[in-house]
């Protein structure tokens, strides 16, 4: 298993269900824009606070950010 892949595909999934945008997810996680394109595009790994902050800002458990999606 590719956990940054899991992680990327799972931040997308999450997002795209709540009908946000990357800019407007971004703005409620407090991250940037950039930061949140260059997460789902496997560009960057993540720090563990930030981690907290998507979960929160996806409004979902923090471990379903790491659950491979085997469909």
């Amino acid at each position: 298993m590719n956990i940054i892949k899991v992680f990327a595909n799972n931040v997308k999934k999450y997002r795209t269900l709540n009908g946000l945008s990357q800019e407007a997810f971004a703005e409620k996680a407090g991250l940037h824009r950039t930061y949140i394109s260059a997460l789902e595009c496997e560009k960057r790994s993540i720090a563990l606070d930030n981690v907290q902050k998507i979960a929160d800002a996806l409004d979902v458990e923090t471990y379903l950010l790491f659950v491979e999606d085997k469909n």
